[in-house]
C-alpha cells in the first residue's frame, strides 16, 4: 500500500526548501552542492524536488536541458501550515493549548515574557 502524502514537509525536504528559499531559483545540482552536510546524491535531490513539485512547494521552468525550480511556497506559508497540521493532529485546534506547551517545555526569555504578559492584559480588558 502506497504512503499517504503529508501536507507538511519531510526534514528532507525542508532541506531543499532551505536551499531553495535562500537562493530563489535553483537546478537540481545546484540544489546539492548548495546543502549543508551530510550530502545527497543528485539522483535522490532530484526525487525529492519532484516530490516536492507534486507537492505543490515547487515548480520548475526548462532552461535548455536543466529544470530550474523555484519555491511556489514561501518559508513563512509553510511554518503557517505546519502549525496548522500540529493544532489539528495534537491540540484539537486549540492555539493556547499549543502555546502552553511551549511555555511549559522551555522557560521564555524576559522579552518574551513581557510580551506574554502584555498579550495576557490585552485580553483581560478585552473581557
Amino acid at each position: 500500500m502506497a504512503r499517504k502524502k503529508s501536507p507538511t514537509l519531510t526534514e528532507a525536504e525542508l532541506r531543499l526548501m532551505e536551499v531553495l528559499w535562500r537562493k530563489r531559483r535553483a537546478t537540481v545540482a545546484e540544489v546539492a552542492e548548495a546543502l549543508p552536510p551530510p550530502p545527497l546524491a543528485y539522483n535522490t535531490v532530484l526525487t525529492t524536488m519532484r516530490i516536492l513539485e507534486q507537492k505543490g512547494y515547487v515548480q520548475h521552468h526548462e532552461d535548455g536541458r536543466a529544470y530550474v525550480y523555484e519555491p511556489v511556497v514561501e518559508r513563512d506559508d509553510a511554518a503557517k501550515s505546519a502549525v496548522g497540521y500540529l493544532l489539528q493532529r495534537f491540540f484539537g485546534n486549540k492555539s493556547a493549548a499549543l502555546a502552553l506547551r511551549l511555555v511549559e517545555e522551555e522557560r521564555p526569555s524576559d522579552d518574551e515574557l513581557a510580551r506574554l504578559k502584555a498579550l495576557i492584559e490585552r485580553y483581560e480588558d478585552q473581557g
